[in-house]
């Protein structure tokens, strides 16, 4: 089931920079090189009539005894460590003329289909890339080709998609990697280099500044602290470096952003994975599998006008309102109550539920997080241990009419789409859940007509099992209810 409507994906038309594929279609047009050009026909015109040809200038290696500025070795390094990452994957295809005239070609067809990203090597003893999740995403097969024009079969590591961070691997020898900087040191203003396979032409490299760091709130791109730069990137970039003057990785290449779409071109809004945030990622992939975040055990909400009036707010004010506190959870722990209104975390500013929510998805199990709370008008702080949460439940622990569902939660790319609820990721045939109508891939966002966020939230509608179970369910882009018996 895919869960994006139509109005999602031209918003997500502007953000296709490197955070949408490129799929292969038409080979890049290249202009022969042993046409001559306008230019050096009349400089050979010039030539046969013994005329003085035009001097073309050259910057000199030295000025005044001075060694000329350049990228160049520093990118001697650097490039041999990005590599080109093409997926391909198997779709099926219908010819509708043919199955009009009941032609054998009305049978379902297969037919490969390839998309390019890039990838950077991180570590040459063991053949480890970092690329993006997106660029590796349902794909049957993955190749990297490296700078050296060597081509190899990757092995999937592991991936996360709420950070568009994966992680593969190549059984490759004599590699070069790069050295992940402490990308918290990043200063607006610092010079930085992007390397990548924009378009499919092969490497290139563009430069920039940094422009901002800590940057949030795009939609459509799952938890968010981005490196925000002006170094040109675009449709093939996506996972490619962002490297600082001394070589060092501070950022894998994810996404451009345009509002007239990725075909528009370049307008300097690029953004990248911190290395300190895809570190962490890789860190616990390698170590579980998946990525293990932690959780406070609220749920915020902003704060509407309404609100603002019945807590006697000011009308700007900003931050999150806690609507629920969950039994046994780190903020109950800490002394969170209903009706508080979260305003910094960690030192941050919070303006809003999602940005609360987007900070705490970015810290890992057993983190401790300084609140700052704004309460009866009165300012307080206090401290609480992030607990880990579990991704995915079985639908029978939480209710025998579940039994034979596997509840996940709702990718957050989606929950900056306005989504909420979860998603019954799996239906056992024949279990009491299919025999309710409950389909793999169907949304629930409702119980008993009571809304429901997350996980947490289910189960807490839940928690008495109530007489009657309706759930609000999204399945196609249509939408109904289910009694589940």
């Amino acid at each position: 089931m895919r869960l994006l409507t139509a109005a999602t994906a031209l918003l997500l038309a502007g953000l296709a920079g490197a955070g949408a594929h490129h799929w292969l279609s038409q080979p890049v047009a290249v202009t022969p090189a042993a046409a001559p050009t306008r230019a050096q026909a009349a400089l050979d015109t010039a030539a046969d009539l013994a005329l003085p040809r035009v001097a073309q200038a050259a910057l000199p290696a030295e000025m005044a005894g001075s060694p000329v500025p350049s990228l160049a070795p520093m990118l001697q390094n650097v490039t041999p460590a990005v590599v080109n990452v093409y997926s391909r994957q198997v779709v099926r295809v219908r010819n509708p003329l043919a199955e009009f005239f009941g032609m054998p070609g009305g049978m379902p067809q297969e037919r490969m289909q390839q998309s390019l990203g890039s990838g950077v090597i991180v570590d040459a003893e063991r053949g480890l890339v970092l690329t993006n999740n997106h660029v590796i995403e349902n794909a049957d097969g993955v190749s990297v080709t490296l700078a050296d024009g060597r081509t190899f079969e990757a092995e999937l590591v592991g991936a996360d998609p709420d950070t568009d961070v994966a992680v593969i691997r190549i059984p490759a020898e004599n590699l070069s990697a790069l050295p992940l900087a402490d990308s918290a040191r990043l200063r607006v203003g610092d010079f930085v280099v992007a390397v990548g396979n924009p378009f499919g032409l092969g490497q290139t490299v563009t430069s920039g500044i940094v422009s901002a760091v800590g940057r949030s709130g795009l939609q459509g791109l799952g938890y968010q602290n981005f490196i925000q730069t002006d170094a040109s990137i675009n449709p093939g970039n996506s996972g490619g470096a962002l490297v600082n003057l001394r070589g060092e990785l501070v950022g894998i290449n994810t996404a451009s952003f345009n509002p007239r779409g990725s075909n528009a071109g370049n307008i300097g809004l690029g953004f990248a994975i911190p290395a300190n945030l895809a570190r962490e990622v890789m860190r616990q992939l390698m170590a579980y599998g998946e990525v293990r975040r932690g959780s406070l055990g609220l749920d915020g909400e902003d704060i509407t006008e309404f609100a603002a009036r019945q807590l006697d707010l000011p009308a700007n004010q900003r931050g999150a309102l806690v609507a629920r506190v969950y039994r046994g959870s780190p903020a109950e722990a800490a002394g969170v109550r209903p009706g508080d209104i979260v305003v910094a975390a960690n030192g941050e500013r919070i303006d809003s539920a999602q940005a609360l929510r987007n900070l705490e998805g970015l810290l890992p199990v057993d983190k401790q997080v300084r609140l700052e709370l704004l309460r009866d008008g009165q300012r307080l702080a206090v401290s609480a241990t992030l607990k880990a949460q579990a991704k995915e439940v079985d639908g029978g622990e939480i209710d025998p009419r579940l039994a034979g569902a596997t509840l996940t939660e709702l990718p957050e790319r989606f929950r900056q789409q306005g989504l909420i609820g979860v998603i019954a990721s799996k239906v056992e045939p024949g279990s009491r859940a299919a025999r309710n109508g409950l389909r793999a891939g169907d949304r629930i966002g409702q119980v008993n007509r009571r809304n429901v966020a997350d996980l947490p939230a289910f189960r807490s509608v839940l928690a008495n099992q109530p007489q009657d179970l309706v759930l609000s369910v999204a399945r196609g882009g249509r939408f109904g209810y289910l009694v589940m018996e």
